[in-house]
């Protein structure tokens, strides 16, 4: 039986701009652009009791904070950081899996402290966090990946959750159907419609039944009811795209400010791609109107595209399809994809930042 630690840094950008700047603690504080196209990367606590989260446009989070404070990121910054308390993990395990710079996964099952209690490396992890960096962190542990997650997330901000193996089952039945990890919320409304509400209700559903209305992912909604979750805390996972992308403060109308901001991008991902050595078959273009209307565009070589001049060729033609444009544009990106594989045949590991 594993023992896993799922950490969570509590309002992390946002508790950093706190930390570093005396003046805003106790303020509500969003980290993004206040203009009309804004959008809030991260709120404090104090912004979130009015209602202000993360992907929430600015325009909306004044609207419910008129008070509400905005800085610009720092993402050097918060990279650094992050980096700080990762190695705070390695103290105790090699098998750290991070999902972005303020979450990941730990597999202290066999940990470097030979420690027998996740729920002690769990304490000892947020006590280092809190005297390294100022700042404090919430920490789920768990038999599996899924509980761990949901763990964190019980006792917020600074929080320990701890739901041993015999607990497992009974907290998963009486869990309701929004908070399960996998579910967001036009399923969570489905599954309302279908009589689920809760874990329990979930559980009585047959294999069959899930697979029959959800597809693909039934199966593994089959399984978390059951608080079952093979999953591998795994600290080599393998980037499937590399993007970049741009909201605008104002539509973008004429097809020269279109294709001028094409380029922009291009040269944002060229960048990112060699960073991260990079390069693959597809590039995708990301274009969303200003009446919220996505569209995505790809095309695939057989060949691999590295080249700045041939993947700012690619997305022109991929734009050009859609000039003249028929609404403003909000939002434009480009994604390559389809990496380069490893003699193995498994696709090749890019650097991810923690």
């Amino acid at each position: 039986m594993r023992k896993i630690i799922h950490i969570d840094m509590d309002a992390f950008f946002a508790s950093i701009e706190q930390r570093d700047f005396p003046e805003l603690r106790g303020k509500p504080v969003a980290v993004g652009g206040a203009g009309k196209r804004g959008v809030v990367a991260a709120a404090s606590y104090e912004a979130r009791k009015f209602g202000v989260f993360s992907a929430m446009p600015s325009s909306i989070a004044l609207r419910k904070c008129p008070d509400l404070i905005f800085v610009k990121h720092r993402f050097d910054v918060y990279k650094s950081v992050s980096q700080q308390i990762r190695e705070i993990f390695l103290e105790y395990t090699d098998l750290v899996e991070p999902l972005s710079l303020d979450e990941a996964y730990l597999d202290v099952t066999e940990n470097k402290k030979g420690l027998k209690s996740a729920t002690i490396i769990a304490q000892q992890i947020k006590s280092k966090i809190r005297k390294t960096t100022g700042l404090t962190g919430s920490a789920g542990v768990s038999i599996n990946k899924f509980l761990a997650k949901i763990a964190s997330d019980q006792n917020k901000p600074d929080g320990l959750f701890v739901i041993t193996p015999g607990e497992a089952e009974a907290f998963v039945n009486n869990l309701p159907i929004e908070k399960f990890f996998g579910i967001g919320k036009v399923t969570a409304k489905k599954m309302h419609e279908l009589g689920i509400v809760k874990g329990l209700d979930l559980k009585l559903r047959s294999l069959e039944e899930l697979t029959k209305r959800f597809g693909k992912v039934g199966k593994y909604y089959y399984n978390i009811a059951r608080a079952i979750d093979n999953r591998e805390v795994n600290p080599n996972r393998i980037r499937k795209s590399l993007g970049a992308e741009r909201t605008f403060e104002k539509d973008l109308i004429s097809k020269e400010e279109i294709l001028a901001q094409t380029k922009r991008i291009s040269d944002i991902l060229t960048d990112r791609m060699k960073l991260s050595k990079a390069k693959g078959k597809t590039i995708t273009l990301k274009l969303k109107y200003n009446d919220f209307e996505v569209i995505n565009r790809s095309k695939s070589f057989g060949h691999f595209i590295e080249e700045p001049s041939e993947i700012h060729r690619i997305a022109e033609e991929l734009i050009k399809k859609e000039l003249p444009a028929k609404k403003g544009i909000r939002l434009l990106g480009l994604t390559i994809s389809n990496f380069e594989k490893t003699e193995g045949g498994r696709p090749k590991q890019l650097t991810i930042e923690f």
